[in-house]
């Protein structure tokens, strides 16, 4: 069974025919779905369905796991990301990713927005200024971090923490935001942070995020696509997602009557 989005809007990410292995173990069996820009895409299914999986696919972090294959085509404004000649590194700073716990680099605040910058060679100290405060301001941790720059980044709080991360993604420009889980480890109100930021980012960068948490799926995305088993079951509007199913898989999912 295979699932095709059928919203009619602008597509930034496409996956065809996507299969994947780890080692002899078949994880995602014939995906493919359109990924619309500057919008939120939700993916939602059992732990263990193959979402986490899928949403790595999308800028390769896969490679770095021994045993793995990936067969069919995806492919970003139109270019196959898994075409010879792609060098993942350059692929993740345009699909930025930010995972399920925060992983600050143990080092000030200043420095974890400006560590990717530097590896793309900008060394400027207003231009890093610049950047940082932009960044920060987009992950809406300026006001409280403005006078602590020079501090850990390992002193914020957890959702701080999570919103650094997220602005230390913003500062390497990416087109692409890749979220797994993002708020899983965060309380009710970083979590309600989180979403509101999700809400702003989207104006500007294209966000996919893996959710266990189907509220935050209703709340903060705009489409939403459900796995089961590997597949890809169905893929609508976020509404029609949870008002209208149209495959039972869905209907049972959303319902609680598993997973």
């Amino acid at each position: 069974m295979s699932a095709t989005n059928p919203i009619q809007t602008s597509p930034k990410i496409v996956a065809e025919g996507v299969d994947f292995h780890y080692g002899s173990f078949h994880a995602l069996k014939d995906i493919n779905v359109t990924i619309p820009e500057k919008k939120v895409t939700a993916f939602i299914g059992p732990s263990g369905c193959g979402k986490s999986t899928f949403l790595r696919c999308l800028n390769r972090m896969n490679d770095l796991i021994d045993g793995t294959k990936l067969t069919g085509k995806v492919t970003i404004d139109g270019f196959d990301i898994y075409e010879k000649q792609v060098d993942p590194v350059a692929l993740r700073k345009q699909v930025g990713m930010v995972f399920q716990k925060p992983n600050p680099f143990p080092m000030s605040i200043f420095d974890n927005i400006t560590y990717g910058p530097k590896l793309y060679g900008k060394r400027s100290k207003s231009e890093l200024e610049g950047i940082v405060e932009t960044c920060l301001k987009q992950a809406a941790l300026w006001d409280d971090v403005k006078d602590k720059l020079k501090k850990s980044a390992l002193e914020l709080s957890g959702g701080q923490q999570q919103r650094l991360c997220i602005a230390r993604t913003l500062a390497v420009d990416p087109k692409i935001i890749l979220m797994d889980e993002p708020c899983s480890a965060l309380d009710p109100i970083a979590t309600s942070r989180i979403e509101d930021l999700i809400f702003e980012l989207k104006e500007k960068y294209t966000i996919v995020m893996v959710t266990h948490n189907m509220q935050q799926a209703q709340r903060a995305s705009d489409f939403t696509a459900f796995f089961m088993l590997g597949r890809l079951v169905e893929v609508n509007t976020t509404q029609n997602i949870f008002l209208y199913p149209q495959k039972k898989e869905t209907e049972d999912y959303i319902s609680g009557r598993f997973g």
